[in-house]
């Protein structure tokens, strides 16, 4: 009894009940986001094609899930069979009682389709211009054969679309706005100007559109004849498939190198199919740069108040009562700051500058609509009370001597503080945007009111003047994979992408702090601090 005192005392069966429930919760996370990994990751494999024979008729698809039995319910197994075009599903459970020996057949194909999701079947002609020119084997691998260049065709028209097309778009949109001011001043010879203009513009669209139209003929040159398993037929322009996959008759490498394929289009594609297939290079570039502008943002504002705070504002009850209001702010649900961001920024400032310098524009909003400076803002408000706590602490931590030995060398306070206080204080101060940005990145509801989209139809950074263009919506791996778990049409095939695209919101998250993390090494060792 004695000696159990005696170890309470001491702490010691304190420090390893810490210690095990630090291992029990580290070890928590690790299978949760290896569990994420998994199943994300694993999406990307290409599985066999199995096909079995049912009263109703052959079926044939991948086997993506099982159901154990349940009382008088037999064992269920779950098969992707495509074609939602054909079946309006792509998904279809069968009883294992009595389903035969499953079959792997050679010939069997899964088409990866920019619409209507993957066909599952084989192809049985390959056409060009409407005249057959190979069956069977010879079409599969006429198909491959033309298939990159039906690939390239269809990069190109997306390039024309959203580079040409777009640009001129915006150009003849900027004349048209010209214009409008031109004939409220009167000013005729503007008004001749600018009609030549934009009768060059909308002629130069027109032959854009002509050759557009052209490659879109092209890339329906070439036609795959499409058979299901149970014997019904369509028709696919080549240029609407994205990958053909002989999945039974792939080798390891081969599928490896399809894995790397798709892994690659998951990265750095454009997303497809509400969302539910293709890329969210989108959300990963809209996330990144959200984070990088709501820091710009939130540092000098929480810096500064910190500042004021600690060492200009006589302390008393007043400071008091604005540490206690700045410490409940971190309290307050996120919900709360986009309705503030929403009322406050989109339809107060932003109608504001609307009026002053883009009324030509209305009744069209600019900033007085929802974007992504407004959504920055307002993240920066949520997250500058955790800038603010961590910088007065940093501050505080500022040895009283050296403060002391600026000022005695003639230095004035605000000298003291900008050359001695604050350099000291910035690893402080990182680690508070460190904290802001593991907690903005992966809020969403302010953002569904400031800013993000499903879809948005162009990046807030691109090549057109004046290249960041702040008032435009943006996508968010967030609001990502709240889209695409909770409001997609194919609950099923949406899954894998919700799995996925949490994999990839923690990655980026991680990758930011790491990067903050070693800017604060690096200045803590400059310094001569501690660099943990």
């Amino acid at each position: 009894m004695r000696g159990l005192s005696e170890r309470l005392r001491q702490g010691g069966i304190f420090v390893w009940f810490s210690g095990t429930l630090l291992a029990f919760c580290l070890a928590m996370i690790l299978c949760l986001v290896g569990f994420i990994a998994a199943k994300g990751l694993g999406y990307f494999w290409p599985s066999p094609l199995v096909q079995v024979q049912t009263p109703e008729g052959p079926v044939l698809g991948e086997i993506t899930g099982r159901e154990p039995a349940r009382g008088e319910e037999t064992a269920k197994v779950q098969f992707h069979v495509g074609n939602r075009d054909i079946y309006g599903q792509d998904f279809r459970w069968l009883p294992t009682a009595g389903l035969p020996a499953p079959e792997r057949p050679k010939d069997a194909v899964l088409i990866e389709r920019l619409e209507n999701g993957p066909f599952i079947g084989r192809i049985a002609t390959l056409s060009h211009e409407g005249q057959v020119v190979a069956t069977g084997p010879a079409a599969f691998h006429g198909a491959l054969e033309h298939l990159p260049e039906a690939g390239r065709l269809r990069r190109d028209i997306h390039d024309i679309e959203k580079g040409r097309v777009g640009d001129l778009n915006l150009r003849i949109e900027r004349v048209r706005l010209a214009r409008r001011r031109a004939e409220g001043k009167g000013d005729t010879a503007a008004l001749q100007a600018l009609d030549a203009k934009a009768a060059e513009l909308q002629s130069t669209y027109d032959q854009v559109q002509t050759g557009l139209e052209q490659a879109r003929a092209e890339a329906k040159a070439w036609t795959l004849g499409l058979q299901t398993a149970d014997g019904q037929g369509k028709e696919l322009p080549l240029g609407s498939v994205v990958r053909i996959l002989p999945a039974n008759a792939m080798g390891p490498f081969d599928k490896l190198g399809v894995y790397l394929s798709r892994l690659w289009e998951f990265v750095a594609d454009d997303p497809r199919e509400s969302n539910t297939e293709g890329g969210i290079f989108p959300a990963i570039f809209g996330t990144v740069m959200m984070v990088l502008v709501m820091s710009v943002l939130v540092v000098p504002l929480g810096v500064v108040t910190a500042l004021y705070l600690r060492e200009y504002a006589r302390q008393g009850w007043p400071v008091r009562a604005v540490r206690v209001a700045v410490n409940n702010l971190a309290g307050v649900p996120s919900i709360v700051f986009g309705v503030f961001g929403l009322g406050f920024f989109v339809y107060g400032l932003g109608g504001g500058i609307d009026k002053l310098f883009f009324s030509d524009r209305l009744p069209t909003p600019t900033y007085g609509t929802g974007g992504i400076l407004w959504a920055s803002l307002t993240l920066a408000l949520l997250t500058v009370p955790v800038v603010v706590v961590a910088t007065e602490e940093a501050l505080g931590s500022v040895a009283r001597s050296q403060r002391e030995a600026s000022l005695a060398m003639g230095a004035t306070k605000w000298q003291t503080l900008w050359n001695v206080v604050i350099p000291a204080a910035t690893p402080g101060i990182l680690t508070g945007l460190i904290l802001a940005v593991a907690r903005g990145a992966g809020e969403v509801a302010p953002l569904m009111l400031t800013g993000v989209v499903k879809l948005a139809p162009s990046m807030p950074l691109d090549s057109s003047f004046p290249f960041l263009h702040l008032d435009r919506k943006f996508m968010h791996l967030g609001f990502h994979i709240y889209d695409v778990g909770f409001q997609s049409p194919n609950s099923e095939a949406a899954k894998p992408m919700v799995f996925m695209t949490a994999f990839l919101l923690l990655l980026v998250v991680v990758i930011l702090n790491l990067f903050a993390l070693n800017l604060r090494r690096k200045l803590r060792a400059r310094l001569g601090g501690s660099t943990f």
